[in-house]
């Protein structure tokens, strides 16, 4: 039996009011792959990303993450929305960065690493210091454990940001434009952070406006528009030759 997607959506729909922002959206992600999901301002990218681990409940359709139904239970031909509980113990296999940080303030940059491993998982507070220290190490930071996120700067926060999602050891890192936020001469690091991320094999799915990024590191590339997926695509086919006229427009708006 072939292994089961990381991520498989099937005919996701969601609306805000009567707004239908997702209208049966399908997307596979494969285990060590790298999705980057492309589109304008209000295409829907960032409402799927947050629907894959349950931060946005979806209106029609499934989500499953490693082969689980997501958010939700069914029993025979009925579908119940699952506690808060049994949705927190299904998102540790998620990591996930945000667009700002969200770092806690009184927190130091290793504190905030180790805080889910030993009040989530209840590791001890030994090993979740040493794994807190070489996760810092891993993002280049080892010298700032002690540090408080306000003497740190916009890049070197989301560099402790992308520890801390990795704190749980995820199956699974979802990025919501993870540098747009940011200053564009701190851009570079928290990119370089993600590529090593990439290249370590990790499944990822990216909402981003970095074409180099996607260019480099995705495996695939998805164009969102309107709620519903455009064309996607090899990076080289679809940033080089893209087929729709809107994937034309927007490539053209945004290189």
């Amino acid at each position: 039996m072939s292994e089961p997607y990381v991520v498989e959506a099937r005919g996701v729909r969601k609306w805000f009011g009567s707004n239908e922002v997702l209208k049966s959206i399908t997307l596979s992600v494969s285990r060590g792959e790298v999705l980057c999901l492309l589109g304008p301002s209000g295409s829907g990218k960032t409402t799927f990303l947050r629907c894959i681990n349950h931060l946005e409940s979806i209106d029609g359709g499934r989500i499953l993450v490693n082969g689980e139904l997501m958010g939700y239970r069914q029993r025979g031909d009925k579908v119940y929305e699952l506690k808060p509980r049994e949705i927190a113990e299904q998102r540790r296999s998620i990591g996930m960065v945000f667009q700002r940080f969200n770092l806690f303030p009184h927190m130091t940059a290793l504190e905030n690493i180790t805080e889910a491993p030993i009040g989530i998982a209840k590791m001890p507070k030994n090993t979740a210091r040493e794994r807190g220290m070489a996760l810092l190490d891993r993002v280049g930071l080892a010298d700032k454990a002690n540090q408080y996120p306000a003497q740190l700067s916009g890049g070197q926060q989301q560099r402790v940001a992308i520890a801390r999602a990795l704190a749980l050891d995820p199956t699974l890192m979802l990025f919501d434009e993870p540098t747009s936020a940011l200053d564009p001469e701190l851009v570079g690091e928290v990119l370089a952070v993600m590529r090593g991320l990439a290249q370590s094999g990790m499944t990822m799915i990216v909402v981003t406006h970095e074409i180099g990024f996607s260019r480099e590191a995705a495996d695939r590339v998805v164009f969102m528009d309107g709620g519903v997926v455009v064309e996607e695509g090899p990076p080289s086919q679809l940033l080089d030759n893209p087929q729709h006229e809107r994937t034309r427009a927007f490539l053209q708006s945004v290189l």
